[in-house]
């Protein structure tokens, strides 16, 4: 009904001028008001601009964009699209669109090639939302992002607003000045002034080793629910998806022992079964029926979703949950246990502590502003660390860059982009940066001597020549004296926005004869898989799959990222079972990475005019998208169709397939499954394209001394399936939806020589396309005209043209 003094100070700034703001305020204060405001001041003054909001996790984004779609974006009339991993709005919506909600990655991919991309310099203020993430390990992508937009609107003169939003800060100063605020629009509040207030109780353990003092956790944490909030809704957070069930099981032990079970549980019988009869995780089930839910990535949608609801309206009392919903979903409670500070690292192997800015995301969920006088938080710490806790909690934050570490992708991408195009633009280029701001502040954190011009300049330009030195070296980048130019392994890594040292890898281990197994090897080794977590005891996991692999794997390293990313892909290609719930999420992350990775493998080899490998790849990534390998029958592509089935069916190929009536095909399979099964695969017949492709050659000429001939090729591309209206791919064992996509490849099958590729999609059923073939040896007597899917196994087609 009105604002809290929070959002009263800033309003005036936010609503009445165009000054750019800062506001660091503790979570729970109301600062997504505060940046609702400077939307309605932009669509007042310019409505024909953009705005653009930048939130660090996908489940932020997810909670912006539903929040929006049911309040602001119906009353004001505009449109919003999402722009994460899961979502890719086509070029439309982008241009239509007057609210972008995005992660920071897609953001940089996109903003990369600002120069022709209208709907980038059309942004006309930009929101970061918790930008104290600056200093974690995603945040030299959001440093190079709102760097990026400074410049752009430097270059294109077009004035750009910048919001940003976080915790109370330590250094907001600079991260004003970075931001381009003078005067006016910087609003710091402590800790201390929550629209709710915090009540804090830091308690330590002893106990050297993690699992035992976790273990020796859970009766506290009950009498802290017992004690702080016997009636009211608790949140717990546990590092590890293990740690949700097991804190729960002990919770509902202790509760019996008091002899009241249930008394977590706010509805009654008949409810919760039919509730229950609704669950697919079997340990969810369980802990339900005592009113404590469970909440991590591991589980299904439709599980997460109902836990999110059941404790939203006070059903349950209690809710396990991984450390990631303290910034995804906004479910604040009464009472925030946090049960540890610890989570156990897979790349270093070992537990680590949570970052600060974790702790307190998870303590600003105690406490709701509409229901609560004040909240309370728990803190579990292990004993060493308690004094160090009860410092920092009450401390504002410092935000340090960490930009220096993650240069090369983001030199790389400006190369690429021709804003780079020498040493002493890349030094101007970092002049935008917080880096800048902060070197001479922070001068011993950076590993800077002193902060005289000189030094300051001796550390940028060493720091410039060592990242383009290492540029150069893998191939991305050519430097000559002061000059540096993109190479195409670089132009590859910028387009697909993947770590320069994985294209690099391609670059110097895909050859003309890279066989399938070379480059799922390669693929596992991609940098992108290098967070791949390998938790406790999983090793064990990975040496049963390696023994059902039908490619070999190096046991002596079961423990590796790598090996567990090429384990899961010939897990999917086999369709084997996964020991552990666990084992799906991962199987779904490395999944999604490798579309991206497999498309510059593509480039790579095409690069090299490698035919034979080029269409290697491409296979590998049918192979992905269907969950099968590629000599098994494209037929398994069909629903509920298993290799026994196959001898008893009157076809071999999918053409054949395809080519049947679909009354003939429905009676054919009702001998062999259920009518809804029958169904699917007649759903599949109806979705599958059928493609018609027809050449014409025309401009043949001689040329270099009649060593080469050269010529174009015009094609006509047309799908003849009536029966389908969008372009979607037929997906049934990939998680998310694709449009179909399709190469042309121009080569020799004698010298297995490519000669052109172009990547093509068909709309509204027909495609007219021109391919120019440069360089053909004189005396070929004839060329193959490759049409090759992107999604499907056993729908593409060859076609020999005679020279």
């Amino acid at each position: 009904s009105h604002f809290n003094p929070i959002q009263t100070q800033a309003f005036h700034t936010l609503y009445q001028t165009d000054h750019n703001v800062l506001l660091g305020a503790p979570t729970g204060s109301g600062k997504t008001i505060s940046s609702e405001l400077a939307m309605l001041r932009l669509f007042n003054t310019q409505p024909d601009m953009k705005v653009i909001y930048i939130a660090p996790l996908k489940a932020l984004v997810r909670e912006r964009v539903d929040d929006w779609k049911k309040s602001l974006v119906p009353t004001l009339g505009k449109k919003l699209v999402e722009l994460t991993g899961d979502f890719t709005p086509d070029l439309l919506a982008l241009l239509e669109a007057d609210i972008i909600i995005s992660t920071p990655e897609k953001w940089d991919g996109i903003s990369r090639s600002w120069h022709n991309r209208s709907y980038v310099t059309k942004v006309g203020l930009m929101i970061i939302d918790e930008i104290h993430l600056l200093g974690a390990d995603r945040g030299p992508i959001l440093e190079v992002i709102v760097s990026r937009m400074r410049y752009i609107s430097s270059q294109t003169a077009r004035h750009v607003r910048f919001v940003g939003l976080s915790t109370a800060l330590a250094n907001a100063k600079d991260l004003g000045d970075w931001l381009g605020i003078e005067n006016v629009g910087l609003y710091n509040f402590k800790p201390s002034v929550r629209p709710v207030p915090l009540e804090v109780h830091i308690q330590g353990y002893p106990g050297k080793f993690y699992c035992p003092r976790m273990n020796s956790m859970n009766k506290p944490t009950y009498a802290a629910i017992r004690t702080h909030s016997p009636l009211k809704p608790v949140l717990i957070f546990v590092s590890s998806r293990r740690q949700t069930r097991l804190t729960a099981f002990d919770l509902i032990q202790f509760a019996a022992q008091d002899e009241q079970p249930r008394q977590f549980l706010q509805m009654n019988e008949e409810d919760n079964s039919m509730i229950l009869y609704k669950v697919v995780d079997s340990s969810l089930k369980h802990t339900l029926q005592f009113g404590i839910g469970l909440h991590h990535a591991g589980l299904c949608d439709s599980d997460r979703t109902l836990v999110e609801e059941l404790f939203y309206n006070n059903k349950i009392q209690v809710l396990v949950c991984t450390s990631t919903l303290a910034w995804g979903i906004n479910l604040p409670a009464h009472l925030v246990v946090i049960k540890g500070t610890e989570y156990f690292d897979g790349k270093s192997k070992r537990y680590i502590d949570y970052p600060i800015t974790d702790v307190l995301q998870m303590m600003g969920r105690a406490g709701r502003p509409q229901f609560d006088q004040h909240g309370k938080a728990v803190i579990l710490v292990h004993e060493p660390k308690k004094s160090f806790y009860k410092k920092f909690l009450y401390e504002p934050f410092p935000v340090e860059s960490s930009l220096v570490h993650h240069l090369h992708n983001h030199l790389n991408a400006e190369i690429a982009a021709g804003t780079i195009a020498t040493k002493q633009d890349a030094l101007y280029y970092l002049t935008w940066t917080y880096l800048y701001r902060r070197l001479v502040m922070n001068p011993s954190y950076y590993g800077l001597e002193d902060t005289a011009a000189e030094s300051v300049n001796h550390f940028l330009s060493s720091l410039v020549n060592g990242t383009l030195e290492a540029l150069d070296d893998a191939g991305c980048i050519k430097v000559s004296e002061d000059n540096v130019e993109i190479q195409m392994p670089g132009l590859i890594a910028s387009k697909y926005y993947l770590h320069y040292t994985t294209v690099a890898l391609f670059s110097s281990n895909v050859h003309s004869e890279s066989s399938l197994e070379e480059l799922l090897q390669l693929l596992s080794s991609a940098a992108e898989y290098d967070e791949l977590p390998v938790r406790h005891n999983e090793e064990n996991l990975n040496a049963i799959l390696a023994q059902q692999a039908r490619m070999r794997v190096d046991n002596k390293l079961l423990d590796d990222p790598h090996v567990k990313a090429n384990l899961l892909f010939q897990a999917h290609f086999s369709r084997l079972e996964l020991p552990i719930s666990d084992y799906v999420t991962d199987t779904k992350s490395v999944l999604d990475q490798s579309i991206r990775i497999l498309q510059a493998m593509v480039d790579a080899a095409a690069n090299g005019g490698w035919l034979r490998t080029t269409i290697r790849a491409m296979q590998l990534l049918q192979m992905i998208m269907q969950g099968t390998w590629s000599d098994h029958s494209p037929l398994l592509m069909l629903p509920n169709t298993t290799t026994e089935l196959l001898p008893s069916l009157p076809f071999a190929t999918l053409d054949e397939f395809l080519s049947l009536p679909s009354q003939r095909l429905r009676k054919l399979f009702e001998r062999f499954m259920s009518q809804s099964q029958v169904h699917e695969v007649i759903q599949a017949w109806n979705f599958l394209p059928r493609i018609d492709l027809t050449w014409r050659m025309r401009d043949q000429r001689l040329s270099e001394g009649d060593k080469f001939t050269s010529f174009a090729i015009d094609i006509e591309v047309k799908s003849n399936n009536t029966r389908r209206s969008s372009t979607r791919a037929f997906l049934p064992r990939y998680s998310k939806s694709k449009e179909e996509g399709w190469w042309i490849v121009v080569g020799s099958t004698s010298t297995w020589e490519l000669f052109a590729m172009r990547r093509v999609s068909i709309k509204d059923k027909r495609l007219s396309t021109s391919v120019a073939v440069p360089r053909v040896p004189a005396g070929t007597q004839e060329i193959a005209l490759f049409l090759v899917s992107d999604c499907y196994v056993g729908l593409d087609q060859t076609h020999t043209i005679p020279v």
